[in-house]
């Protein structure tokens, strides 16, 4: 006797906004966060090497941060950073890998980092900021190939104002991969990025992140989380990105 497979729920926190787009993908008409099994996505991530895995589609990027409650609630009233507990002036470290920041975060249980935002970037706005990253070996670089897009910045103070740095990609369960790197971009002092003008939306995923928690430690197989693939980049900046290094 054939028996149907039982379907697996998408998050309660999402269910009301849900437009389903297959067995294993959903979409929230409301935020346009696309969503999808973890199971599902891991089969299809590279196994190893360091790649920029992030949600995004033709119009934006979509990063990750955690703050506290005051700067979460000044940066969703407003969309944008701002309030008096919001430094303009220090490194505010982005993720474009969602589970990078739920190890760093602790699923939004750490001190300082209980509530998580989803930032969607204007994806040109994405790729400047990527061409002004260098890594500690690559900083201060220029880059003199003319047939990249005016999108991509020739800037000679490459690394001043982003950091890029590679840590080891994480399981859910908060495990180190040990063979594949995530990217984290340290932006200091980009006033289009603090006051707005390279954000599309920001958005508090806590609700969405605090059920995945409670999803992952009781079935691992049913966590839900954003769809990421890799995101290109030119093959010019992989030097400048340190991308080509193993390790």
């Amino acid at each position: 006797k054939n028996v149907k497979p039982k379907r697996t729920q998408p998050p309660k926190s999402l269910t009301s906004i849900m437009e389903i787009q297959s067995d294993s993908e959903r979409i929230s008409s409301e935020s346009k966060l696309i969503i999808e099994l973890h199971k599902d996505q891991r089969e299809i991530w590279p196994k190893a090497g360091r790649h920029i895995l992030a949600h995004y589609d033709d119009e934006s990027v979509v990063v990750y941060q955690a703050f506290t409650p005051a700067i979460a609630e000044y940066a969703v009233e407003h969309q944008k950073f701002g309030g008096e507990q919001y430094n303009t002036t220090r490194m505010t470290w982005t993720k474009t890998n969602f589970l990078w920041m739920m190890y760093r975060c602790g699923w939004a249980t750490k001190h300082n980092q209980s509530r998580v935002l989803a930032i969607w970037l204007k994806r040109k706005s994405f790729e400047r900021i990527l061409s002004l990253a260098a890594g500690s070996q690559a900083r201060g670089l220029f880059l003199t190939d003319d047939t990249l897009s005016q999108t991509w910045s020739h800037d000679k103070n490459r690394g001043e104002q982003v950091r890029l740095q590679w840590d080891p990609d994480h399981y859910p369960n908060g495990d180190c991969h040990l063979r594949r790197k995530a990217v984290q971009l340290g932006l200091k002092k980009i006033s289009t990025f603090t006051n707005g003008d390279d954000i599309l939306r920001i958005e508090d995923i806590t609700d969405f992140v605090t059920e995945q928690r409670k999803i992952l430690q009781k079935n691992p197989e049913e966590l839900w989380m954003p769809r990421e693939r890799i995101f290109e980049v030119p093959s010019q900046l992989h030097p400048y990105l340190e991308m080509d290094q193993k390790g």
